[in-house]
């Protein structure tokens, strides 16, 4: 049986729950592109049980990843394109972090402590950069994926580490281009960019605090789309992803666990006049 979907107008249509859950109750090939950027590894509590992003271990999270989009690849079709964004995690070891940090805060009130701070884990050392977004693609390749892109998006705009001492600071991540079939929908025009993206970050909006930039959804989706397609979002979020496919004619399909951003999404993209077909 279907799940019914928590809102659904013209051209959006959006689902409450685990992305797996929802997935697999989607029909085959129902999305023409997925834009995507799941929760990073082990860096923020969402505050909702279920999500995403809290494993005990990178092999886990990795796991986690592939058998969403195993299932995911049913839902695409033939000629879809997967866009994945993912940011690096380092391995601190350090124990929970003092009473000064809001993330400290954040975890007493779940009672959590991330496994990146966690002393004496087997599968890094201290100070180590994970290499969690290769990983995960690597994963998705043996899976059956194709990788047939890996995107530098250089964040314009991002703020220093304090961390970062002794190394470069991180202003990029991954955006991953991965594909079911030899052939597929791309645009040749969009073959001229390159592979690094200099695209703004976008700040914390109100009710979320990590949202994709709207201009990096938009140029892979003008990139990988069909017109008049369905782009789908497993980890909607703030739907930056949702505002892209509205303002560039597509419709759009959302889901997340966490009931706020569902409303946040909601809310966010009704602000946007319907301009696609109807999604039934």
């Amino acid at each position: 049986m279907i799940s019914k979907p928590h809102y659904s107008d013209d051209g959006v249509t959006l689902h409450l729950g685990d992305a797996l859950s929802v997935a697999a109750d989607l029909p085959d090939g129902m999305a023409d592109c997925i834009v995507t950027s799941p929760p990073y590894y082990s860096l923020r509590d969402y505050g909702v049980d279920g999500q995403y992003g809290l494993e005990e271990s990178p092999a886990a999270y990795v796991e986690t990843m592939r058998t969403l989009f195993d299932e995911l690849r049913r839902v695409i079709a033939d000629d879809g394109t997967l866009w994945l964004n993912l940011g690096d995690s380092y391995y601190s070891g350090r124990g929970n972090p003092g009473k000064g940090s809001v993330d400290r805060k954040n975890r007493s009130r779940r009672g959590w402590t991330r496994p990146l701070d966690k002393p004496g884990q087997s599968w890094a050392r201290p100070k180590e950069l994970l290499g969690i977004p290769w990983r995960v693609s690597q994963a998705l390749t043996m899976d059956g994926w194709r990788l047939r892109s890996a995107i530098t998006w250089h964040k314009v705009g991002a703020l220093p580490e304090p961390t970062a001492k002794d190394r470069p600071n991180n202003d990029y991540e991954m955006v991953f281009l991965l594909v079911k079939s030899r052939n597929y929908w791309f645009d040749p025009e969009s073959s001229q960019l390159g592979a690094v993206w200099s695209i703004p970050i976008e700040r914390a909006r109100p009710g979320h605090p990590a949202p994709m930039p709207v201009a990096l959804a938009e140029r892979c989706i003008n990139a990988g789309c069909k017109p008049g397609g369905v782009v789908l979002d497993p980890f909607s979020g703030a739907a930056a992803t949702g505002v892209a496919a509205q303002n560039l004619g597509h419709r759009y399909v959302g889901i997340d666990i966490k009931p706020e951003y569902i409303e946040l999404a909601r809310n966010r993209l009704q602000q946007i006049p319907a301009a696609v077909p109807s999604l039934t």
